[in-house]
């Protein structure tokens, strides 16, 4: 099993995945939000990314302190000032959450700010649980995944369909 804790694990994947190793280094992305325990969620850890995936970067936020949050990301030069940052306050299952979208050499990143510890929230769960089908069900059924992707589906819904899950956010969450 990899360990997702760390980005360690992008250093010997496929190409994507060692550029994004290169990148989140270069600008000490991981280093600058320790103190919000940041954890690479999404498709490019478990490769069934496209050329559209992001890199998503989940934290453990206290909103009511979002302004630091905020003031840490800005004044630690995280994100470059010549940057176009969208920042945004979607609400996920009745909780204020906080994302920043940017783009860094070519790559989209979203940093997405929940308060609750990284490894509980949803992103991660949900990868945890997608990595385990992968493994169990094989390089066909990956490949199933991507085109489906490629095809516009979200990640959830498209093991949803392939595994006959009737409510794949949910569902996911048991395996």
């Amino acid at each position: 099993m990899i360990d997702f804790t760390t980005i360690n694990y992008l250093k010997t994947g496929n190409q994507k995945q060692k550029r994004a190793y290169e990148v989140l280094t270069k600008y000490r992305i991981f280093e600058k939000l320790k103190d919000f325990s940041p954890l690479l969620a999404g498709t490019v850890p478990i490769e069934i990314d496209t050329e559209e995936s992001d890199l998503d970067i989940i934290c453990e936020v206290d909103l009511r302190f979002e302004e630091n949050f905020l003031d840490e990301l800005m004044f630690s030069k995280l994100i470059p000032f010549d940057g176009d940052v969208k920042v945004s306050y979607p609400i996920l299952n009745g909780e204020k959450c906080i994302t920043l979208n940017f783009m860094l050499e070519g790559f989209s990143i979203e940093i997405f700010g929940q308060n609750k510890p990284t490894l509980l929230q949803n992103a991660c769960r949900h990868m945890l649980a997608e990595y385990r089908i992968l493994q169990e069900k094989g390089e066909e059924f990956k490949q199933k995944i991507i085109e489906l992707k490629k095809k516009g589906i979200k990640t959830e819904p498209a093991f949803g369909m392939l595994l006959g899950l009737k409510n794949p956010y949910e569902d996911l969450l048991k395996f």
